[in-house]
C-alpha cells in the first residue's frame, strides 16, 4: 500500500470585518422628557411651598443668621426635618447640606453666643447618625 501524505490544513482568511453603516445626522428628533400627565416643566407646584391663603414662602434660609425664611425658627428649621428621608434622598442631600454647613460653621462661629461648629454640624446634618467625635471631624474638615 502506498503512504498516505497528510493533506495540508487550509488557511485562514485573513478578511477583514464588514464596516459599519454611516448614518448622517441626529439618531431621531429631540424628545423632552415625560412629566406626567399636563405637567410642562419641572417646577414644583405652588400649593407645596405656600402657606394658606398667603404668598409662597419656602423654608429656605441663608447667612449669616440661618433663620427659616418661612417661620423665623433657626434653620434647617421642624417644618423642613419632618420630610422624610430615605437613603437616596439622603445621598442626594449630604453634597448640598454639606457645602451649606460649611458656609454656616463660618457664619456663625464668630457670633456671641452662638453655637460651636460641632452643633452646627449636627444641625445641619440632622438626617445623618453622627457621634459627637464624628460631627468634630466633619466640622474640622469643613472649617
Amino acid at each position: 500500500m502506498p503512504e498516505e501524505k497528510p493533506k495540508p490544513a487550509p488557511e485562514p482568511a485573513n478578511d477583514p470585518p464588514p464596516a459599519r453603516p454611516v448614518v448622517p445626522g441626529p439618531i431621531g428628533p429631540l424628545v423632552s422628557p415625560y412629566r406626567g400627565p399636563g405637567r410642562v416643566t419641572n417646577v414644583p407646584p405652588a400649593t407645596r411651598w405656600r402657606s394658606r391663603g398667603g404668598p409662597r414662602v419656602a423654608h429656605t434660609a441663608c447667612g449669616p443668621a440661618w433663620t427659616c425664611d418661612a417661620c423665623g425658627r433657626d434653620w434647617p428649621c421642624p417644618a423642613l426635618r419632618a420630610t422624610p428621608t430615605d437613603a437616596a434622598r439622603r445621598a442626594t442631600l449630604i453634597p448640598e447640606y454639606s457645602r451649606i454647613t460649611r458656609q454656616a460653621i463660618r457664619d456663625l462661629r464668630g457670633q456671641p453666643g452662638g453655637p460651636d461648629p460641632v452643633a452646627i454640624v449636627r444641625r445641619f446634618l440632622w438626617f445623618l447618625p453622627l457621634t459627637d467625635e464624628e460631627a468634630r471631624a466633619v466640622a474640622l474638615r469643613l472649617r
